[in-house]
């Protein structure tokens, strides 16, 4: 008896072992491997670009770009009016203009941090990631870099809107790009702490539905239960308590940190924010809840099983 190549097997009978090593012709891959770095900058890409419809369906792209449309179309007639006018100055400050669009800002993350996060769990592709070079630390990077990066997108062009159109109008050239810069680094911290938040809220549950509820209820509900607080406690001459109550709020968080150290005006009952001094608590809370809502996803994605 003759194996399918052709040698004659040892003797030893059916029991002994006669396994064979054939080439059937194989190519070895000669290429580039690109490793860990590649596929997180990949992921990120994706995502990012995901966040804004890109790369997906028709209808996908409707909602984050007429919520993009929306968020600089203000910025654009304030520009038109202040050119037309020969005004002397911005009718809205660089830090005020995401705090008056608070809510297209909730919208947005609340469609698009469940988009991010969310399908992933339900469809359960994460472990197909995880069955590449890229660890869990990488995913995490990757999705909270680029929700915090869409935000930067969505909340920087207004600013950058306003920036040139103050420009255009010749308004004082120091002042206004002083402003800029306070604007930029508002709407980043902004970035960063709702980007964190929308996904932590998001990684809860596979289901969309209920991370787009519950990113919109947390928004809502800190913030009307924030503003609520303090408009009662300014009426009761509690001038220092409504500074303390303004931590407890994505949005007044913001508010406060930047009348703290960039020189914002407040939207806090009686227009009197924050000091330097409560200003650093702010700032530390702002960085702790960063850094909490890394880890929060770090522990989530620790847990999905490969």
């Amino acid at each position: 008896m003759t194996t399918p190549s052709g040698t004659v097997p040892p003797p030893g009978g059916p029991g002994q072992d006669a396994t064979r090593i054939h080439n059937i012709g194989y190519r070895k891959y000669d290429g580039a491997r690109l490793g860990r770095s590649y596929a997180r900058r990949s992921l990120y890409t994706q995502s990012l670009r995901g966040a804004f419809g890109l790369g997906r369906s028709g209808k996908s792209k409707v909602l984050p770009m007429i919520l993009f449309a929306v968020m600089c179309l203000p910025a654009a007639l304030i520009v038109a009016v202040a050119v037309v006018t020969h005004a002397k100055s911005l009718p809205v400050a660089y830090t005020r203009y995401a705090i008056l669009l608070q809510a297209v800002i909730g919208l947005f993350l609340a469609a698009q941090a469940p988009q991010s996060v969310s399908r992933d769990l339900r469809f359960r592709t994460v472990p197909l990631y995880f069955s590449r070079p890229i660890e869990r630390r990488d995913y995490v990077l990757a999705k909270f870099g680029a929700m915090s990066s869409a935000l930067f997108v969505l909340t920087g062009a207004p600013v950058v809107i306003l920036y040139i159109g103050a420009l255009l109008a010749k308004l004082d050239f120091a002042d206004q790009t002083k402003g800029f810069g306070q604007g930029l680094v508002s709407v980043a911290l902004l970035s960063l702490l709702f980007g964190g938040i929308g996904l932590v809220l998001a990684a809860l549950t596979p289901r969309r539905g209920f991370g787009v509820a519950a990113v919109i209820a947390t928004l809502v509900i800190s913030y009307g239960a924030v503003s609520t607080l303090q408009a009662i406690l300014w009426t009761g001459q509690g001038s220092s308590a409504v500074d303390w109550i303004g931590l407890f709020s994505p949005v007044t968080l913001i508010d406060g940190l930047q009348t703290a150290f960039l020189g914002a005006h407040t939207s806090f009952p009686g227009g009197s924010g924050p000091g330097g001094g409560l200003g650093v608590v702010y700032l530390l809370v702002v960085l702790g809840l960063v850094a909490g809502s890394y880890g929060v996803l770090m522990r989530r994605y620790g847990k999905v099983g490969l």
